[in-house]
């Protein structure tokens, strides 16, 4: 019966007819638009680098997956704490913001070969066997890690306008509970619009940088590009990142796989066996490898348009690939990436504060929802010591810590002693794919993906 539905979706969007077709490219558009622009506002990377390569790098991954997957890439949240890990050690070097941002950039590209190297080890035994490496108790903690590490920087941007940023949070909430159809779908987004209209009229936005900025111009400039390391190095910064970043790239794997047994609910696809985990996963490892070296923000696919699919039941690829269009068209744009550039601190501080708590939270959910017994001695080691190794070398030693050679953030060191305490340890018992709502639940974005899973796939309703 799923499989008569997504044909008879996909059929119907081709006989929707372009004006159609392109309406529901721009309401893909517009789903991923708050979350993805966010990351570059906070981490201080470019908002036309990252609406260009997020458009490219869904089109690579349409592409690579045989143009099947109905999936729009947008920013990863979960790579901010790396950015912020990069940026600090920067500093500590004597580095500006903007010198540092590209040795991040070249950590997060790292990152990225770690999707073909978990793709092939999917290929040659199987996703059950790899993801024995990789349990919840591991992934929760990381992803809970991951959002309280980024807690201070959220308040401290709320600090500069209380009312704007309650503003933003108030808007969220009222969106995600008692909102319909797509206003509950992107939440992030209203809080954005609402707190920076308000803020706007208020007069606290400077809007000087909109008005001298050009109608059209290049997305990215070269000194803010990986490759502008390379011109005088810091060899030291440079393993610093890949270090500090490339433990992160675990969490994001398994929100990629999340992602994919999600759209693949939604459509009734089993998108997992065609084209398969391992293209997929390619395909969104050679995203994020391509953005993070031209200076825009990792790719990861998005619960927000997967959201869209269960809104318009249209699963036909070509309408996200139109949103892929739409966004490389509004990078060329120099004037809209100033107009984002102006938004208020505190506009950003309370978006921040919901989403990095909701990051954490998603967290919680992956240990209930995969029922992780911590009440077994192996599990609670493991999830005690990842979330005090990561939170305290955050703020108890300036982010990182030297091992001699370099240094390594406390993601980074909570990511690897996390894992390898798994693997050592006596007692793994998660076998993936026994169920559909533990798998699912991996959106770092606090994202809306099908929130009528459970009543379309009864045969799931007790896992």
């Amino acid at each position: 019966m799923a499989k008569a539905m997504t044909n008879q979706a996909i059929f119907d969007a081709r006989t929707l007819g372009k004006p159609k077709m392109a309406l529901l490219g721009l309401q893909h558009l517009f789903a991923m638009f708050g979350a993805t622009v966010l990351v570059p506002v906070i981490t201080g990377l470019s908002v036309s680098a990252t609406l260009l390569f997020a458009g490219l790098g869904t089109l690579l991954f349409h592409l690579l997956t045989k143009w099947k997957v109905p999936a729009f890439l947008g920013s990863s949240f979960a790579f901010l704490g790396g950015y912020a890990a990069v940026t600090q050690m920067g500093a500590e070097r004597g580095l500006s913001l903007a010198e540092s941002l590209p040795y991040a950039c070249i950590g997060v590209a790292c990152a990225g070969l770690m999707y073909f190297i978990l793709a092939a080890l999917f290929a040659a035994y199987g996703a059950k066997k790899v993801m024995r490496f990789f349990p919840p108790v591991v992934t929760g903690p990381i992803i809970i890690a991951i959002g309280l590490t980024l807690s201070g920087s959220a308040i401290s941007n709320c600090n500069t306008n209380w009312w704007i940023a309650l503003l933003a949070i108030a808007i969220i909430v009222v969106c995600n509970i008692w909102g319909k159809g797509m206003i509950r779908i992107v939440p992030i987004l209203m809080g954005v619009l609402g707190s920076y209209i308000v803020a706007a009229l208020c007069g606290l936005c400077d809007f000087s940088g909109v008005k001298e900025a050009a109608w059209l111009g290049t997305p990215f400039q070269m000194q803010d590009t990986a490759f502008a390391v390379f011109k005088s190095p810091n060899w030291g910064l440079v393993v610093a990142a890949i270090i500090a970043i490339l433990p992160i790239s675990l969490a994001t794997m398994v929100e990629h796989i999340g992602d994919m047994c999600a759209i693949s609910s939604t459509t009734g696809e089993n998108y997992l066996e065609d084209p398969g985990l391992h293209r997929t996963l390619m395909g969104d490892g050679l995203a994020t490898i391509l953005a993070s070296v031209f200076g825009a923000p990792a790719n990861t696919t998005y619960g927000e348009n997967t959201g869209v699919l269960n809104l318009t039941r249209v699963f036909d690829p070509r309408v996200i690939r139109i949103a892929a269009v739409f966004a490389i068209i509004l990078s060329f744009c120099p004037k809209f990436s100033a107009l984002i550039g102006a938004m208020p601190a505190s506009t950003i501080g309370g978006v921040s504060l919901v989403l990095y708590g909701m990051i954490s939270a998603v967290g919680v959910r992956n240990l209930v929802d995969n029922k992780v017994d911590l009440t077994i001695s192996r599990n609670l080691i493991i999830a005690a010591l990842i979330l005090v190794l990561a939170i305290g070398i955050k703020y108890g030693a300036n982010d990182s810590i030297n091992i001699g050679f370099t240094s390594l953030s406390g993601l980074a060191v909570a990511a690897l002693v996390g894992i390898i305490l798994n693997a050592i340890l006596p007692g793994k018992d998660y076998e993936f794919g026994s169920s559909l709502r533990g798998d699912i639940t991996v959106n770092l974005g606090g994202s809306t993906r099908n929130p009528n899973w459970r009543e379309e796939h009864p045969e799931h309703a007790k896992l």
